[in-house]
């Protein structure tokens, strides 16, 4: 009986930056003995692999396309090559598979089908988030992304507060980079003057941005998000 490759879970930069200022060398040996990859966008992808391993024939390179187009029916086709003893990568557009990501729809077949999912370690901007803001990394909830409507979202960040402060629960939430500062406001605008926020933005590159201070403070030291990769949380207490 053949043995059955594995999934590895392979984190990617959250920027440009040199790949190996943030990841461990191990990312670089696992990918050297991966050809097979489930990625979101294969263009970015390749560019990823070359420049972590300029070494590495492309043309031996086979990608499976996982993103919100792809037939959900076609998804365990991605791990045929497992149980033929191949290893396949499961590599994320920017931080960790499966964390605000959709690859957690992979990692739960390979569980079904009984194949060994091996996690590396890498960058997740929600937790280095979480890490500097100096709030509750005991009790805390990650939300996604929140209503589109103005009105909407106004209500969402008060129910969010609420929950903040009755379960001393940190709310952690993203949006979309070019309506950043638009959220910014209606946080500054919807919430209490003492409630606590976190802006953290292009985290572990160069221009990277982390303050954490009171919604009044906010409103007179606001900073701008636009197209920024950024995490917000809030806490009230």
């Amino acid at each position: 009986m053949n043995r059955k490759g594995h999934l590895y879970l392979i984190p990617c930069t959250l920027g440009e930056n040199e790949p190996l200022e943030v990841l461990p060398i191990t990312i670089k040996e696992t990918i050297e003995r991966i050809n097979i990859f489930i990625v979101e966008n294969e263009k970015s992808a390749r560019r990823f692999i070359k420049k972590i391993t300029p070494e590495k024939s492309q043309p031996s390179l086979q990608f499976f396309i996982l993103n919100k187009h792809t037939d959900i029916t076609d998804l365990p086709n991605f791990l045929s090559s497992c149980s033929k003893g191949e290893n396949v990568g499961l590599l994320s557009e920017a931080g960790c598979p499966g964390i605000a990501d959709p690859g957690a729809d992979i990692v739960k077949i390979a569980h079904k089908k009984n194949i060994k999912v091996i996690p590396l370690v890498g960058p997740s901007s929600i937790l280095l988030a979480l890490m500097s803001s100096g709030m509750n990394g005991q009790r805390f909830a990650f939300n996604g992304y929140l209503p589109i409507d103005k009105n909407e979202r106004k209500n969402e960040l008060r129910r969010l507060e609420r929950l903040s402060l009755e379960q001393n629960q940190s709310q952690v939430f993203i949006e979309t980079p070019y309506r950043n500062n638009k959220m910014l406001e209606d946080i500054t605008s919807a919430l209490g003057e003492l409630t606590n926020v976190c802006v953290a933005c292009d985290i572990t590159l160069s221009t990277e941005f982390i303050k954490t201070q009171t919604v009044n403070q906010w409103k007179k030291n606001m900073v701008d998000l636009h197209k920024r990769p950024t995490i917000f949380i809030i806490h009230k207490s």
